[in-house]
């Protein structure tokens, strides 16, 4: 697999990385910890290098899981995972807020390295941006962890571009996770502006809709009460009803090309810029293999043109989040 860097400071990994939070967090039931542990061993045999957890995912054990498969590959992989919330006191899913002071970043700091058993944290994201904070004190926090060799570089998730100009000016964002893809475009506003002008690299998440441009997922699709997706607008029956014309769109294209939406759907993102490298996630093998094809499919500018042009004209139904979550974005 091609490898891409994200920001100036040279931090480069394969240009598709694997989203690891659905492994224990979010999309229960959940599979074995030893399948998933074979399937995380087995993306490095398939090239993947790029890894990205959080120990709010479970709380805790997406981290542990992460740790446990990568060490035999340590420095040959590189692992994000991210800090900013206050967590439930019994360790239970979920969190009592947003927590973004120097004090929390280094405890967070301290209990990822020792989950994840490595000597650095490749990158350090904050997870969601705390209004209680000023991003400047984040960011020499960060900078000061860097210095002492706990943390290779900084990043930043679901950011605004002023507070993503404000804490680049005192460390370097080497990449900015932010939801992005073929139907959810809003970063290319303002964001990719920004991230281009200052050399951060853009790392989406959800490229692939949450599963739902995979098209597999209709209007008939039920979700378990413990899948997030069963409290998203936007994957409510009538909303996923209007919204599956987008995923017609990629299985027309997909067809052409002998793949499939999902493989259209990473391509298309791959080809908007080379310093963006989307982590789709999964806890299946063919998906796995499905998405690293994507990664090799390479799209004309014609086709880019049409496909985006066709995509502009179909309306997406729904917000992607509940609202108490949609809040802490884009501050």
């Amino acid at each position: 697999m091609q490898t891409r860097t994200l920001g100036n400071n040279g931090l480069q990994v394969s240009a598709l990385g694997l989203g690891c939070m659905g492994m224990t967090f979010s999309y229960a039931p959940f599979p074995p910890r030893g399948q998933m542990i074979d399937l995380l061993r087995t993306s490095v045999e398939l090239g993947i290098t790029f890894f990205d957890t959080a120990e709010v995912y479970g709380p805790f054990n997406n981290e542990e899981l992460v740790g446990e498969a990568l060490e035999p590959f340590k420095g040959k992989v590189a692992i994000a995972t991210k800090f900013g919330f206050n967590l439930n006191l019994d360790g239970s899913p979920g969190w009592q807020g947003l927590n973004s002071t120097p004090e929390r970043i280094r405890i967070v700091c301290e209990n990822s390295l020792r989950r994840l058993r490595v000597d650095a944290i490749d990158l350090f994201y904050q997870h969601r941006v705390d209004p209680a904070v000023p991003i400047e004190d984040v960011a020499g926090t960060v900078r000061d962890l860097i210095a002492e060799g706990k943390v290779k570089h900084f990043g930043l998730s679901e950011a605004g571009a002023n507070t993503i100009r404000r804490a680049h000016a005192v460390q370097p964002v080497a990449a900015l996770q932010s939801e992005y893809s073929i139907w959810h475009r809003t970063p290319e506003a303002e964001i990719l502006p920004t991230l281009e002008e200052l050399g951060i690299g853009f790392v989406p998440f959800s490229p692939l809709g949450k599963g739902f441009l995979t098209g597999k997922q209709d209007d008939s699709t039920t979700y378990e009460k413990s899948d997030i997706r069963s409290s998203i607008p936007r994957f409510a029956p009538e909303a996923r009803k209007a919204n599956l014309a987008l995923v017609e769109l990629l299985t027309r294209i997909a067809t052409e090309h002998e793949a499939t939406p999902a493989q259209i759907a990473l391509a298309w993102i791959l080809a908007q810029k080379p310093w963006m490298v989307p982590i789709p996630g999964t806890t299946k093998l063919h998906r796995l293999q499905e998405n690293i094809g994507g990664a090799a499919l390479r799209l004309t500018t014609e086709q880019l043109a049409s496909i985006t042009t066709a995509a502009a004209a179909i309306s997406v139904e729904g917000a992607r989040y509940p609202e108490h979550i949609e809040k802490m974005t884009g501050i």
